[in-house]
């Protein structure tokens, strides 16, 4: 045999081997999302130990003739890390599942959990796009939302009250792991401020938090109408029913938390010169207080980097967004009119960005 022709048929298979792995990528999160929906980050934290499979499968909402199928179910979740084995006993050989650091995010009454997250990505509405990428590289519209659903995201979320809610949910739940980082370490950017906007704050999540942990700070939501329909403010928080696009109530500063990477430049230009309109001069203490991805131009870390990417591609098929890279900060912000602007990497895979007019 051909020494050449063994290496080249070793390359062959694991190649094919890689683009099997792409090809069934769905295959954990989806396992991952009949997980949740089955509860069982919940039983098995509830358990209070190792859980063997018996003890799993006899609380599992499945039909009998289902059970024998946990077990693959189980296998391919501690594959990716989502649950791990361990012996049920020290004095036993049989070994029970634990819940590891990512499925301690998945537990339904955490108030961390990225459960509601996870439920809207996963949604069929949200999933159906991905069938139409390469029709909408061949078409005018723009996105593939829009060539699946002949409407835009917010459209659709605007007359679908689940797609509504979802989405809600799960900026809620990212809105509280990410609140109770920026409260402990980066507090500091508050101070000062007498009046802080949350543009597109959603329900509110941020904004409770920031105004329970500076009281003396008045703060006010701004969202759609149908979004802060019935919602109730407390003695400093409000909420202003209104459009990003259009005049933004005047404050010290303006906080825009994941909602950039949701437009294209032009719409991002817009954005920050409403909010511009609406602060004070640096000197009378003036910002906008910006959340949101920073892409990394160097090689770091690979998981990072692929999340980072992923979030790119997510915002091209839903929205009419991208996550940016610093030079393209940079432009919007020297576009929209301000002079300068500090980044503070604190979030992850966000970064805490203060832009001065």
């Amino acid at each position: 045999m051909d020494p050449a022709k063994g290496e080249i048929s070793s390359e062959l298979l694991q190649a094919q081997a890689h683009v099997w792995n792409h090809i069934f990528n769905f295959v954990n999160s989806m396992s991952l999302k009949c997980a949740i929906q089955l509860g069982i980050p919940d039983i098995i934290h509830n358990h209070g130990k190792p859980m063997t499979l018996p003890e799993l499968v006899a609380k599992l909402p499945v039909h009998p003739k289902k059970t024998q199928y946990v077990y693959r179910l189980m296998r391919v979740l501690v594959q990716s890390d989502f649950f791990a084995a361990q012996r049920a006993q020290q004095s036993e050989e049989e070994e029970g599942y634990v819940l590891t650091h990512a499925s301690q995010l998945l537990l339904k009454d955490d108030s961390l959990s990225v459960r509601p997250f996870l439920l809207a990505m996963l949604d069929p509405t949200l999933t159906k796009p991905w069938h139409y990428v390469s029709a909408w590289f061949q078409n005018d519209d723009p996105t593939p939302f829009n060539t699946a659903h002949e409407r835009t995201l917010w459209d659709y979320a605007g007359h679908e009250p689940q797609l509504n809610y979802f989405i809600n949910e799960a900026m809620a739940s990212d809105a509280r792991l990410v609140t109770s980082v920026l409260v402990k370490e980066g507090k500091g950017v508050f101070e000062g401020l007498n009046s802080l906007v949350d543009v597109g704050g959603g329900t509110g999540t941020v904004a409770k938090a920031i105004a329970n942990a500076f009281p003396h700070l008045n703060c006010t939501v701004l969202d759609l109408p149908h979004v802060v329909a019935g919602l109730q403010g407390s003695k400093n928080l409000n909420y202003f029913a209104g459009d990003m696009f259009e005049p933004i109530p005047p404050a010290d500063a303006i906080l825009l938390k994941w909602i950039l990477h949701d437009w294209s430049d032009e719409e991002c230009v817009k954005i920050l010169k409403r909010c511009r309109e609406a602060i004070p001069s640096k000197e009378k203490g003036g910002k906008v207080i910006i959340i949101d991805m920073m892409m990394k131009n160097q090689k770091g870390d690979c998981k990072s980097r692929e999340t980072q990417l992923f979030f790119d591609m997510l915002m091209m098929v839903l929205v009419t967004g991208k996550e940016r890279e610093e030079k393209e900060w940079e432009k919007l912000f020297l576009d929209a009119g301000f002079s300068h602007y500090k980044i503070t990497p604190i979030l992850g895979l966000r970064s805490l960005i203060e832009v001065y007019p």
